[in-house]
């Protein structure tokens, strides 16, 4: 995977893990990663369906959170689908196991790429994460 920052990442997850994904888009923010997060991107008033879809098309990074709730979620498939279409998404997924479950449930091409563990080690998982883009993790 290319080690360059990112313009801005695309955070893909269900609504279900909330709170995960409010903490992962808040300590990619701290380590200066442009994150777009829909709890914090989309205001009162905007076309949330519009706004997924500008995002998409804006980002160069693709972080999507796996748990049995990503698994099912219709947006997050949608989502995925649409970064493997995208050149220049397509060899920037990152995929994210928050939860147990099968990758290949959501897509069997997911496995193709470096799934990043945070079921163990939060630490772990941010320091790995982080190295994806030559950076160190800062506690």
């Amino acid at each position: 995977m290319p080690s360059t920052l990112p313009h801005e990442v695309f955070l893909s997850h269900s609504n279900q893990d909330r709170d995960f994904a409010d903490e992962l888009a808040n300590e990619m923010r701290r380590h200066n990663v442009p994150v777009w997060y829909s709890q914090t991107n989309i205001t009162g008033g905007q076309q949330w369906h519009d706004e997924i879809g500008l995002a998409l098309r804006r980002c160069d990074w693709f972080v999507i959170v796996l748990s049995p709730q990503s698994i099912d979620s219709d947006w997050v498939k949608s989502e995925l689908l649409y970064a493997f279409r995208h050149n220049v998404l397509r060899k920037r997924i990152v995929p994210i196991l928050y939860q147990d479950c099968d990758p290949e449930d959501l897509s069997w091409k997911l496995p193709e790429f470096q799934i990043i563990d945070f079921r163990n080690s939060k630490t772990d998982g941010y320091s790995d994460l982080f190295r994806v883009w030559g950076l160190a993790y800062k506690e």
